[in-house]
C-alpha cells in the first residue's frame, strides 16, 4: 500500500523479531492444523512490539530500561531460531537471528552508557528530529494479548457508542461484541481447531466487522478475499491459505460455487446485503436481488445463512481460546499490482503494534484543533484491504470512533449523499477517490468544518489533487506509505503540516527505514535506492513461501519493499517508483510517477498513467494513457505542456486517450495492464 503510516533503544528486539519471522511462513496449510508460532516471536513481541492507547497513557518506560530487555529477548530467541534451522526452509531465518542477536547485545550495552552514546545513536535516524513534540519515538509494550482482546476491551469501554454505520443502520460497540460472540460460538461448534483459516469475502457491510471480530476472538485466522475476484483467483487463495470456512455475501456466491469442490472449504455461511439492517433489510434485499439484479443465481448445498448462524450461536457457549501475540491473525494476500498473489502472514503482535504506532502518530492531528469527544471516520476503502482494515476498523475501534461504511465508493453521487449526513472528522482515501470527489459538484457544497484529518495512501497522491483538496476543504492531505507486509503503515507525514509535502513522510514510531543499493548497502541521504523497512509491524513471512520470504527479508531484519526512493536530511522519504515500473531510456532512469504528476497538473486531464514501451533507438520511451476532462484536449497539447516541466528523455513520446484506466478494486491504476 503506498499508504499510510523509530526505534531507538528497544529496536534490537524488533530487529530480532523481523529477522526470525520469515520461518513462520513455512507453516503447512493443513486444513485442520493449529497454527505454528513464529520462531522467537514470543519473546520479541513483549519488547519491540508495543502498544499505546490513543493518548499513550500508562507509565512511560525509558529507552534505557527497554534495551536490556531487548538483549534478554535476543538470548532467549536464539535457541528457538536454531531449532527452526533444522528445517531447510528456516536456515536463513536462523542466520538472521544470530546476526540480530549480536546487534541486540551491542545496542543494549550502549543504552546503559552515558547520554552521549545515546545521542550519537539517535543521529543515525534523522527523522526523529522532525517528529512533532507530542509524538513519542517508541510505542509502549503491548497490553493486549490479542486483537480479539483489544476489540472486546473497546466494546466494554465504549459500549453505548456507535461503532459501525451502514445504509443508515448503526451497530453500537456492545451490539458488535454480542453479535461477534454468537458468531464465534457458532464457528467453534463446527469443530474448527485453533488457528484454522476462515475466509471473508464481503464489501463494506455491517457483517464484515462482526465476522472479522468473531473469527479473531474464536482463535482463528482471517483470510481476506476481494469480492470481485474471478473463480481462478478465488480458488488460488482458498487453496493456498487452506481455508476451512468462508463467510461470503450472496452477490458473489456464484463465484464460490464454481470452485468450491476444488478447495478445502467445509463450512459456508452466506450473508445478504440487508441481513443486519432490521426491517429495512427486507426492502434492501428485494431491491438488490429483484430490481438491480445484483445477485446472480447460485447453489451452495449445505450452506448456512448468516442470520441463522448468529441465531444458532446464541444458544451455544463461547469458549475463550488461548490466543497470544505470536499467533497468526491475518493472511493478507498481496494485491493485483504485484503479480502472483502471496499471503503476508500477519501476527497479532504485528497488527497491534501498527495500531499503537498509528495511535501515537495521530496525536499530531490535534495540535492545532482539539480532538472531538467522539471521532467519526468515513470508511470508503474496502475493509478486506489492509489499509482500511488497520486504519479504519482497528484504529477506529481502539479509539472508540464511529466508522461510516461505504459499500460502493465508485458510485460517487451516492457516496456524497452519505457524506452529507455525518460530520466526518477523519477521511482516509487515495488519489483516485479524492480526484473523483473533487470533480463532483455536490461534494464541493459540503461543510468541511468538522474535517480534521485527510490521510492519503494506496498510491501516490498527485500534487494537483492535493492542492485542489486543500483549497476546497482547508485540510492538507497527509500522505503515508506501507504495504500488506507491514500491517500496513510504515511512514506518514505529520498531521499538523501546513503544506502538502509530496513525500511519504517520516518513519512512524518504532520503525526504521534504510535506503539500500543492489548490493544491500545503505546509500547516502538524497540518493535513490530500495526502501527497506524494519519494525514490529513487519510480517512474519509469506504463507508457505519460504523461497519468496527469503527474497524480501534481509539478514538484519529489514523488509525489501520493491519501491525505489530516497531520504532527505530531515528524514522524509520520497518514492520515485516501483522497481519494476521504472522506464529505462537510453540508460537513464525515468520514473512514471514523475511524469504522471506533471500531466495531472494539466486542467484538461482527469486521470493519467505512464508506462515504458519498447523503442529501437532508446530501448524504451515513456507513453501516457489519459482520460480527458476537456474533450478538446489533444496529444500535442500534452507534449507541449511537458516541455518546460520535464527534461527531454522524460517527456512522453506517445499519447493514448481512453475513457477509463484499468484499476484494482481499491482504485490503484494497474500500469501492467497498459504495457
Amino acid at each position: 500500500m503506498k499508504k499510510t503510516t523509530t526505534a531507538a533503544k528497544a529496536k534490537p528486539a524488533a530487529t530480532k523479531t523481523a529477522a526470525t519471522k520469515p520461518a513462520t511462513a513455512k507453516a503447512p496449510a493443513k486444513s485442520s492444523a493449529a497454527q505454528p508460532k513464529a520462531p522467537a516471536k514470543a519473546a520479541a513481541s513483549k519488547t519491540a512490539t508495543a502498544k499505546a492507547p490513543a493518548k499513550a497513557a500508562s507509565t512511560s518506560k525509558t529507552a534505557a530500561t527497554k534495551a536490556p530487555a531487548a538483549k534478554v529477548t535476543a538470548d532467549k530467541a536464539a535457541p528457538a531460531a536454531r531449532k527452526a534451522a533444522t528445517k531447510p526452509a528456516a536456515k536463513s531465518a536462523a542466520k538472521a537471528a544470530s546476526a540480530s542477536k549480536a546487534t541486540s547485545a551491542k545496542t543494549a550495552k550502549a543504552a546503559s552508557t552515558p547520554k552521549k552514546a545515546a545521542s550519537a545513536k539517535a543521529s543515525a535516524k534523522p527523522w526523529l528530529a522532525s517528529y512533532p513534540d507530542v509524538v513519542k519515538h517508541e510505542i509502549e509494550p503491548i497490553a493486549d494479548a490479542s486483537i480479539g482482546d483489544m476489540m472486546v476491551k473497546s466494546c466494554a469501554t465504549f459500549a453505548a457508542r456507535p461503532a459501525f454505520t451502514s445504509m443508515g443502520k448503526t451497530l453500537t460497540f456492545s451490539q458488535l461484541e454480542e453479535h461477534s460472540r454468537h458468531l464465534a460460538a457458532y464457528l467453534q461448534s463446527k469443530g474448527l481447531a485453533k488457528g484454522a483459516r476462515v475466509a471473508i469475502m464481503m464489501p463494506n457491510v455491517l457483517q464484515y466487522p462482526v465476522t472479522m471480530m468473531a473469527v479473531l476472538r474464536a482463535g482463528y485466522t482471517v483470510v481476506n478475499v476481494n469480492p470481485l475476484y474471478t473463480p481462478r483467483e478465488l480458488e488460488h487463495q482458498l487453496k493456498d491459505s487452506g481455508a476451512e470456512a468462508i463467510v461470503i455475501l450472496e452477490n458473489f456466491a456464484t463465484t464460490l460455487q464454481t470452485v468450491l469442490k476444488n478447495t478445502p472449504v467445509k463450512h459456508v455461511i452466506v450473508a445478504a446485503m440487508g441481513d443486519m439492517l432490521g426491517l429495512k433489510g427486507f426492502i434492501v434485499n428485494l431491491v438488490v436481488r429483484r430490481v438491480k439484479k445484483m445477485v446472480p443465481a447460485w447453489s451452495l448445498p449445505g450452506h448456512v445463512k448468516f442470520n441463522d448462524a448468529l441465531s444458532q450461536g446464541r444458544s451455544k457457549t463461547f469458549k475463550k481460546p488461548d490466543v497470544g501475540l505470536d499467533d497468526v491473525a491475518f493472511l493478507q494476500y498481496t494485491g493485483g499490482t504485484t503479480g502472483v498473489s502471496k499471503g503476508a502472514t500477519l501476527l497479532h503482535s504485528n497488527v497491534l503494534a501498527n495500531v499503537a504506532q498509528n495511535a501515537l502518530w495521530v496525536e499530531s492531528a490535534y495540535v492545532k484543533r482539539p480532538k472531538p469527544d467522539r471521532l467519526i471516520y468515513v470508511c470508503a476503502l474496502p475493509l478486506y484491504h489492509i489499509y482500511a482494515l488497520t486504519v479504519n476498523a482497528l484504529m477506529g475501534m481502539q479509539q472508540g470512533a464511529e466508522n461510516i461504511l461505504i459499500a460502493n465508493p465508485r458510485d460517487i453521487p451516492a457516496f456524497v449523499k452519505e457524506l452529507q449526513k455525518y460530520p466526518v472528522n477523519v477521511f482516509p482515501g487515495l488519489n483516485t477517490l479524492f480526484n473523483a470527489l473533487l470533480n463532483n459538484e455536490d461534494f464541493q457544497k459540503l461543510d468541511f468544518k468538522p474535517l480534521l484529518l485527510t490521510f492519503g495512501g494506496g498510491m501516490a497522491v498527485q500534487k494537483a489533487v492535493a492542492e485542489r483538496w486543500k483549497k476546497l476543504t482547508g485540510i492538507v492531505i497527509s500522505e503515508g506509505y506501507g504495504l500488506s507486509e507491514t500491517s500496513p503503515v510504515a511512514t506518514a507525514n505529520r498531521f499538523d503540516a501546513d503544506e502538502f509535502s509530496g513525500t511519504i513522510g517520516l518513519p512512524i514510531p518504532s520503525t526504521e527505514i534504510a535506503i539500500r543499493d543492489e548490493d544491500g548497502k545503505d546509500v547516502p541521504l538524497g540518493e535513490v535506492g530500495e526502501i527497506c523497512i524494519r519494525g514490529p509491524q513487519v510480517m512474519a513471512g509469506y504463507w508457505n513461501r519460504p523461497d519468496e520470504t527469503a527474497k524480501v527479508m534481509t539478514k538484519d531484519g529489514f523488509f525489501k519493499s520493491g519501491d525505489m526512493g530516497f531520504m532527505d536530511e530531515r528524514g522524509h522519504v520520497k518514492i520515485v517508483d516501483r522497481k519494476k515500473d521504472m522506464i529505462l531510456v537510453s540508460g537513464f532512469n525515468v520514473y512514471p510517477n514523475e511524469i504522471e504528476d506533471v500531466i495531472a497538473m494539466h486542467p484538461g486531464v482527469l486521470e493519467v498513467a505512464a508506462v515504458g514501451v519498447p523503442d529501437e533507438k532508446s530501448g524504451e520511451v515513456p507513453k501516457i494513457f489519459v482520460v480527458k476532462k476537456d474533450p478538446n484536449l489533444t496529444d500535442k497539447d500534452l507534449i507541449e505542456f511537458c516541455k518546460d516541466k520535464l527534461t527531454g528523455y522524460k517527456r512522453p513520446r506517445q499519447v493514448e486517450f481512453r475513457t477509463e484506466l484499468p484499476k484494482t478494486n481499491v482504485g490503484k491504476i494497474l500500469r501492467r495492464e497498459l504495457r
